[in-house]
């Protein structure tokens, strides 16, 4: 479960919080002056979205070296017939999940 604690509260009960995050897998989003600045999130949960993290950077990387002999303009224009390839898989899905629908 989620829930918000002020920067006080966690200060005040760390302890319990810890106790939460730890046992019952609880998030808590820390918030200063009414606005979110941290969470304590389960240990397990931590590595999972750290090991993700790592992942998409090796990734990003890898793909950014690929693009190294392109110009910018040549770049953008790959992105853009990329982007409208994606699109017209999309109509074409939305166009055959209405058909059988019907």
């Amino acid at each position: 479960m989620q829930r918000e604690a002020t920067a006080m509260t966690v200060r005040q009960n760390l302890g319990e919080l810890l106790n939460e995050v730890q046992y019952k897998h609880d998030e808590v989003v820390i918030t200063k002056a009414g606005k979110p600045v941290a969470a304590m999130i389960d240990i397990a949960l931590y590595k999972s979205l750290k090991q993700d993290s790592d992942d998409f950077e090796r990734l990003w990387a890898k793909f950014s070296r690929g693009f190294e002999a392109m110009t910018e303009d040549e770049i953008m224009d790959e992105a853009t017939a990329m982007v409208k390839e994606a699109r017209r898989d999309i109509a074409r899905q939305k166009a055959q999940t209405g058909q059988a629908a019907q």
